[in-house]
């Protein structure tokens, strides 16, 4: 039964079109090379061929639209532009796994810089926004005096009060907002119908 199977799946290769038609390109360009191509085993194709046959399923996958619409299609490779990072890999893994309190300090601080303003924002206080400041910029400096080696620290510390009159600037610009989203839904409440009021009120559970 062995046996059978295998003369089964040869006679299957030697009729496979993609077979023979890699064969037959083989062979023409062997030819117009002048050289002769002399098949050792008949039903077992050659390296050229199997070649070629891969190279015929890439191009038929291509017609298919298989490789269409791809993730990163028309988009440039991440990483080519910029200084070189010995440490990219690092980074990358830690942002695209979004990977908390893991790596050397010169990469955490430098993603913390970028999420800085983000976090002041969810303080609720100027003395918190202070101490979260002070803390940050120690830290930058404790990071530049350790020798324990690691990508150098090239994130520049912060100057607190300038950043708290950022912040404060920041926070009166949502507290504007806020009160002027609250008049608009105001207003247009008093524009209702009672239908429409009660309608508003059951979907928003008042």
């Amino acid at each position: 039964m062995a046996r059978n199977r295998d003369e089964t799946r040869r006679a299957t290769r030697e009729s496979d079109p993609l077979v023979e038609a890699a064969r037959y390109r083989v062979r023409r360009d062997a030819e117009a090379r002048g050289e002769q191509v002399e098949e050792a085993n008949p039903g077992q194709p050659t390296m050229e061929q199997r070649a070629q046959i891969i190279e015929n399923s890439i191009q038929q996958a291509i017609r298919r639209g298989e490789f269409d619409n791809l993730p990163g299609a028309g988009k440039p490779l991440p990483g080519l532009t910029g200084t070189h990072d010995p440490d990219w890999w690092i980074r990358r893994k830690i942002e695209r796994e979004q990977l908390t309190g893991l790596g050397p300090p010169a990469l955490l601080l430098r993603t913390e810089d970028k999420e800085l303003e983000a976090k002041l924002d969810r303080l609720a206080s100027e003395s918190a926004v202070r101490e979260h400041l002070e803390t940050f910029n120690r830290r930058i400096v404790e990071a530049r005096r350790q020798l324990q080696g690691g990508p150098p620290v090239v994130t520049p510390t912060r100057d607190v009060d300038a950043e708290l009159e950022r912040w404060r600037q920041r926070r009166q610009e949502r507290l504007r907002d806020a009160e002027a989203n609250r008049r608009a839904e105001q207003e247009a409440y008093a524009a209702m119908s009672w239908r429409e009021r009660r309608r508003f009120r059951r979907q928003s559970g008042r």
